[in-house]
């Protein structure tokens, strides 16, 4: 039986010295799957990279975008692209090579059982992070247990951003209704698709913070996820959601 037609999405943004090697790990990992590379147009010639490893390998494509606007838009996109393109899978995958490729079989398992939703948890047994310290650790599981208390939703690792749909799950939103854009956005659309009754499951990860380039994590983007999380229980009490 052949496999569903699976899109591995990677945004990119001055990511020049990790998107090799990531491409060439996913490809080892995960031969059946193509990768989509949403570039923000990238000042360090990342894009310039993705079209180049696009052009040795068919099971790579490029989307240029005209500046940085921001991770939630470039997943937005990429989704509304494959859907029309007839995918049946997705992934989300940083990357800086944080998200270990090897870990893919356990998504595509958790797919096959009918997940719609599967989340890189770094906060169940098995899951760890390696890199980090300590500030870093509090802010990612202080601000999945604010999160996840305050929606009433049984996810242990809300902000991660390694993660698979069904085409069935991106289906049942309006994914022009989703507004978040930075980490937000990983909060965002597992509520959502909690609330539509789509299937969640968590699978362990081992995060190991990236050895190149520099992280997108800000004080903006933190803030703007703990406002997110009050609009979503608002809307969802106000049953907007």
């Amino acid at each position: 039986m052949p496999s569903p037609k699976t899109l591995i999405v990677t945004p990119t943004y001055n990511e020049k010295e990790n998107l090799e090697g990531f491409v060439a790990a996913v490809r080892i990992a995960a031969p059946h799957c193509d990768i989509l590379i949403v570039d923000d147009n990238s000042p360090d010639g990342t894009g310039e990279l993705a079209d180049r490893l696009a052009a040795a390998d068919r099971r790579v494509t490029v989307l240029h975008r005209s500046g940085k606007l921001g991770l939630g838009t470039a997943y937005l996109q990429a989704f509304q692209r494959g859907l029309a393109q007839g995918y049946e899978r997705f992934l989300e995958m940083d990357a800086d090579l944080s998200h270990d490729p090897q870990h893919l079989p356990d998504f595509f398992r958790a797919l096959d059982e009918g997940f719609d939703v599967v989340i890189g948890s770094r906060n169940i047994p098995g899951g760890r992070v390696e890199g980090w310290g300590p500030g870093r650790h509090v802010l990612s599981k202080g601000g999945s247990i604010y999160a996840r208390t305050i929606l009433g939703l049984g996810v242990n690792d809300l902000t991660s951003g390694y993660k698979g749909f069904s085409a069935v799950a991106l289906n049942a939103l309006d994914l022009t209704t989703v507004r978040s854009n930075g980490y937000s956005f990983q909060i965002e659309m597992t509520y959502r698709l909690a609330c539509a009754g789509m299937r969640v499951k968590e699978v362990p990860i081992v995060f190991r913070d990236r050895t190149l380039g520099k992280s997108k994590m800000s004080r903006k983007v933190f803030l703007e996820a703990v406002a997110v999380v009050w609009k979503l229980r608002f809307d969802r009490l106000a049953g907007r959601l």
